[in-house]
């Protein structure tokens, strides 16, 4: 072989080494790349899947004295804590929220108490500002209902429209179907139901002329 020949070979060999360790320098560094990209996206938190707001039911918007609505009875009181003295809230009045279920006795903006209620079927209830009524009686029955009640005060209509217990038959028996409503949902003619202690309570306290605010609207579906 002549000298042209061993350079052209030797020129050959060098290319062929050098492109070798070029593409092995190559493939190298892109594993390296690899595997820091790798890295780096294990090392990078997920974002975090937002927990769905917990829905608030009413039960968790009550007053902390009240008793809890599945232990709660028509003969009890709503609150574990005594009935607020009007005489020291002159301006106390009646929040009565159909949405909730729920009667308040307010002063201002300060929630005094709050009752378990049941107000009107398909709406029944009128809404608006009202007055209590100088009408009031211990005990009523209407024949053609069938129903009975007890410690009714009116704020509509001099007596059609009232505050009372739970119904009960002509001898004063409570409809026990009916009572277990209280708090949960409407079961009334249009008259707002409350326990025996909390009417009684309204019966003997509130006096003629004290504001009824009657707002909201039965959903149980949100409930």
């Amino acid at each position: 072989m002549n000298k042209r020949g061993i350079y052209t070979t030797i020129l050959v060999a060098l290319t062929v080494i050098v492109l070798g360790a070029g593409g092995i320098y190559l493939a190298t560094n892109n594993s390296q790349s690899t595997k820091v990209e790798a890295q780096d996206q294990k090392s990078k938190p997920k974002p975090k899947k937002k927990a769905p707001k917990k829905k608030i039911s009413q039960i968790d918007k009550d007053d902390k004295d009240m008793v809890p609505l599945k232990k709660f009875k028509y003969t009890m009181s709503s609150e574990k804590k005594a009935y607020p003295n009007l005489q020291e809230h002159p301006n106390a009045w009646i929040d009565v929220d159909i949405t909730t279920q729920r009667v308040y006795i307010m002063d201002g903006k300060t929630q005094l108490y709050e009752m378990y209620a049941s107000t009107g079927e398909d709406d029944a209830t009128p809404k608006g500002t009202f007055h209590i009524e100088p009408e009031r009686g211990e005990f009523f029955y209407t024949k053609p209902l069938k129903l009975g009640a007890f410690y009714w005060v009116s704020f509509k209509d001099h007596g059609v429209y009232l505050f009372h217990t739970s119904p009960t038959d002509v001898q004063g028996n409570y409809v026990e179907s009916i009572a277990k409503t209280l708090g949960k949902k409407p079961s009334s003619h249009g008259c707002i139901h409350l326990s025996t202690p909390d009417c009684k309570w309204i019966y003997e306290n509130v006096p003629t002329n004290m504001t009824v605010k009657i707002h909201g609207t039965f959903n149980e579906a949100r409930r």
